[in-house]
């Protein structure tokens, strides 16, 4: 994978998604954090659910202090391991009202000290309410950036400086979520359907899966 390859990518991802965001729903930066957190092991739709609940009731650090860990669980428990994730709420809510003044703070450092945030949720903060060019390589960059040869890597970290490194400049701030979403939806895990991709003649997957009337037998030429 060269440097004019890697461009052409995303002058074609961006061609097709000028704006890409998250599809987490939020309306703030404390906000996207917690929906962050929440997105562990969960789908964006199963946590846009549950803040949905949660939101109008309590959406600042303070307001989920108040509500209390049980409350929280309350609005939260159709999400996946919701007990151990109302506990690092509660623990980096009351963190970011004694330490940060009840906002989320824009230094890595600060981020990933707060309890449920690690280097992903991190780097998503980072990336969508700072601006900053981070990559938060999620299961389906690592798929992505392996398959298509963009940032071959064996660890998230390795395929995120890979990332860092080769995407061009100019790309940075919005790759993170044109990767996200070809993944999701495109370069998928199970099949990916790339008779459809719009970078099909530029990734380096030896296995593309075909058009679907390529897979139809020949017609016998004596019916």
């Amino acid at each position: 994978m060269n440097r004019a390859k890697r461009t052409e990518i995303f002058e074609r991802l961006k061609a097709a998604n000028p704006a890409p965001t998250t599809e987490l729903v939020y309306s703030s930066t404390f906000e996207l954090l917690i929906a962050v957190i929440l997105s562990a092991q969960a789908t964006d739709k199963g946590v846009n659910k549950a803040t949905a609940r949660l939101f109008p009731v309590a959406n600042t650090p303070q307001a989920i202090l108040d509500l209390g860990e049980d409350g929280l669980k309350a609005h939260i428990k159709t999400i996946g391991l919701f007990n151990s994730k109302a506990k690092n709420i509660i623990a980096a809510c009351r963190m970011l009202v004694d330490a940060h003044g009840g906002e989320v703070p824009r230094e890595r450092k600060a981020l990933e000290a707060l309890p449920g945030v690690g280097r992903k949720t991190a780097n998503v903060v980072l990336n969508t309410a700072f601006g900053e060019p981070a990559m938060a390589v999620d299961t389906h960059i690592f798929r992505v950036a392996n398959r298509t040869r963009l940032a071959p890597g064996k660890t998230p970290l390795a395929v995120e400086l890979g990332l860092l490194k080769f995407i061009p400049k100019a790309f940075l701030q919005d790759a993170h979520h044109w990767l996200i979403l070809h993944g999701r939806y495109v370069c998928t895990a199970r099949k990916p359907h790339c008779p459809d991709c719009i970078i099909r003649d530029l990734c380096e997957y030896q296995d593309k899966t075909p058009a679907a009337n390529s897979e139809k037998p020949a017609a016998d030429a004596t019916s």
